[in-house]
C-alpha cells in the first residue's frame, strides 16, 4: 500500500508491501515455492447468489462460472464485471480468479488479497498457498485468489515496455537532486509514464479505484455462491476489505485485516508515517547487524546509520555499475533497502547488499530492487508498478498545502534522517490523465459485525498505530497485536496470532479485543 501525496513526499513502497509482491523467501515476500500438489478434485460450481440484486446487474451477478484445472491442484476461471459500476452498460472487464478447493468439508470460500495495490492475488495463492494461509484454513475453505481490476491476469493497466520501465524505475536524473531542473526532469519521466498508461490500457484508468474493486469483490462472492464474504486481506488489502465492509455491511462475514492502513490519514501523513516506520525498522536491522559480528559497519547504531547515509550520498554522486551495465543510484539503493525491511528474515540479504555496495558492487542491491519492482532477467513479470500508481492516483485526493507539506518534510528530516533525502520528489499523480475520485475518512462499517485487525509493533510499511486506529474506527473492530518486526502478522510463526485468526474463521470465535501476542 501506499499513498497519494502532494508534490513532495515519496510514495513509499508498500506496494509490494503486504505480503508484498509475493515470491520466495526474501522478506515476507520472497516466499518459498510450495511442493507440487495432487491433481485437482472434480470442479465444483455453485449457484450464484442473486438475492436483492438490481435488474441492471443481474447479467453479472447471475453468471455461471466455467472452472478449469490450472495445475497443481488449482482450478481457474474468469468473472465478467462492468467497467463502470455506476454505468454498467458502458463496457466490461475480466477478473482472473484461482481456487484451491477445501481438502475437507468446505465452510465456504475465503477470498484473499496480498496488498499493493497492484500485487497479484492469483500469483499469491497459486504460487504459495501455504504462505498465505495456514493448513487449517486450507482444509476447511475454498481459498480464493483474484487479480483486482487493472492487475495481472485481469483486464490490466499497461504502460511501458521493459526498456521504458527500466528508465522509469531505475533512471538517474542528470540534474543535481533537489534543484528545479531535477524536479522538472523527474516530472517529465512521470508524464511519459502516465501518457503511456493512458495510451496502452484500453480506457480503464479512470475506473481503477478501490471502491470499484470492492464492488468487484462482492460480485466474486456472489458468483461463487456465498451469501457472505469471508476475507483475509494484507496491507493495502485491509483498505480494500474495510471499504467492502463499508459498502456491504450486511454481506460482510468473517473479515481479517492484517497490517492495516488507516483510511482517515491523508496522503501527506501517510508518507511521513511510512518514512518514520522504515527508519525505525532500519535502526532495528542495524542493531541486529552490529550484534551479528558480520556487519560492514562499526560502532553504535547512530554511527552505522551515518555511514549508511554516506554510502547513499556517494551512490547519489557516483552511481555504482552492475555487471550487466546498469547503474545504481541512491534511489534504487533505497528501494533495495526498503524491500529487505519487510521481513526480519530478509535482513541477511540487506547485510550482503550493503557489504558489496561498500566495495563498489551493486549486484545484491539490484537483486533486491528488482524483486521489489517485479523485474526478472530483463523483463517485468507483473504489472504491479503500473497498477500501484493507477490505484493511488485515483484513490488519494489532491493535497495542495505548501505549509503542511513543509511541516511534513521537517518531520521526516527529524525522525528519519537517513531516509529523508530520498523520500521526496514531484508527485507522479500530478500528471495522471484523470483527477482522483477517492476520499479519506474513517470507516466504521456499521452493521458488519466483528472484524479482526492485526498490527505488528514495528511494521515498517503499515505502522502499528494504523492498526490501532482502524480497529478503533470500526464499529466492532477487534485488535490483535503481534509484538515483533516485519510486515503483517498472520502465518508468520506466531501461534497466538494464528490460533486467534483460525478460531475466528473456523468456529466464529471472536478473540478478546486487545489480544497481545508476544
Amino acid at each position: 500500500m501506499t499513498h497519494r501525496t502532494t508534490s513532495r513526499i515519496r510514495r513509499a513502497s508498500a506496494l509490494i508491501a503486504g505480503l508484498a509482491a509475493a515470491s520466495v523467501a526474501l522478506s515476507g515476500c520472497l516466499y518459498a515455492m510450495i511442493p507440487e500438489q495432487a491433481a485437482p478434485r472434480p470442479s465444483r460450481t455453485n449457484a450464484p447468489d442473486t438475492e436483492g440484486v438490481a435488474e441492471n446487474l443481474l447479467r453479472y451477478y447471475g453468471q455461471t462460472l466455467d472452472w478449469s484445472g490450472c495445475g497443481n491442484g488449482f482450478d481457474c476461471t474468469e468473472v465478467t464485471a462492468p467497467l463502470d459500476w455506476e454505468n454498467p452498460g458502458d463496457g466490461e472487464i475480466q477478473l482472473s480468479v484461482v481456487r484451491h478447493q477445501a481438502e475437507g468439508t468446505p465452510l465456504g470460500s475465503l477470498l484473499t488479497n496480498p496488498g499493493g495495490p497492484g500485487a497479484s492475488g492469483v500469483d499469491l495463492i497459486q504460487g504459495s498457498l501455504d504462505f498465505a494461509v495456514g493448513s487449517a484454513l486450507i482444509e476447511s475453505y475454498d481459498v480464493i485468489g483474484f487479480d483486482p481490476r487493472g492487475v495481472g491476469q485481469s483486464t490490466a493497466v499497461t504502460c511501458l515496455d521493459a526498456a521504458g520501465m527500466d528508465d522509469y524505475l531505475y533512471g538517474i536524473p542528470v540534474a543535481p537532486r533537489g534543484t528545479p531542473e531535477w524536479e522538472a526532469e523527474l516530472l517529465e519521466t512521470h508524464k511519459t509514464f502516465a501518457d503511456a498508461c493512458e495510451a496502452n490500457s484500453g480506457g480503464i484508468l479512470e475506473h481503477i479505484t478501490t471502491i470499484n474493486s470492492a464492488r468487484d469483490m462482492d460480485l466474486i462472492r456472489a458468483v461463487l455462491g456465498d451469501k457472505q464474504l469471508n476475507y483475509l486481506g494484507f496491507s493495502y488489502g485491509t483498505f480494500l476489505g474495510a471499504t467492502y465492509a463499508k459498502l456491504y455491511p450486511e454481506k460482510a462475514g468473517r473479515l481479517v485485516l492484517d497490517g492495516a492502513i488507516d483510511p482517515s490519514v491523508p496522503g501527506l501523513e501517510v508518507g511521513a508515517t511510512q518514512a518514520l516506520g522504515f527508519e525505525s525498522a532500519l535502526r532495528a536491522y542495524m542493531q541486529d547487524c552490529l550484534d551479528s559480528g558480520e556487519c560492514p559497519f562499526n560502532g553504535t547504531v547512530d554511527d552505522a546509520m551515518a555511514d549508511l547515509g554516506a554510502l547513499l550520498a556517494s551512490a547519489d554522486r557516483l552511481p555504482l555499475e552492475n555487471g550487466d551495465g546498469r547503474m545504481m543510484g541512491a534511489d534504487a539503493m533505497m528501494t533495495a533497502i526498503i524491500a529487505a525491511l519487510y521481513s526480519q528474515e530478509s535482513w541477511s540479504y540487506l547485510t550482503q547488499a550493503l557489504t558489496e555496495a561498500l566495495q563498489g558492487d551493486p549486484a545484491t542491491a539490484f537483486y533486491l530492487a528488482d524483486f521489489y519492482n517485479g523485474r526478472e532477467d530483463g523483463t517485468y513479470i507483473d504489472n504491479s508498478s503500473e497498477a500501484f500508481r493507477a490505484y493511488n492516483c485515483m484513490d488519494y485526493p489532491v493535497e495542495n498545502d505548501p505549509a503542511a507539506e513543509e511541516a511534513t518534510m521537517a518531520k521526516i528530516r527529524e525522525g528519519a534522517p537517513t531516509i529523508a533525502p530520498y523520500w521526496s520528489g514531484p508527485d507522479s499523480c500530478e500528471v495522471w490523465p484523470y483527477p482522483p475520485t477517492g476520499t479519506r475518512g474513517e470507516i466504521t462499517a456499521a452493521g458488519a459485525g466483528p472484524i479482526l485487525v492485526i498490527g505488528t509493533t514495528n511494521d515498517p510499511a503499515t505502522p502499528y498505530a494504523w492498526s490501532e486506529a482502524l480497529a478503533g474506527q470500526l464499529e466492532e473492530g477487534v485488535l490483535i497485536t503481534r509484538v515483533g518486526e516485519g510486515h503483517t502478522g498472520y502465518n508468520k510463526g506466531n501461534l497466538c496470532v494464528d490460533d486467534a485468526v483460525e478460531a475466528f474463521f473456523l468456529d466464529d470465535v471472536v478473540p478478546e479485543d486487545g489480544l497481545r501476542c508476544e
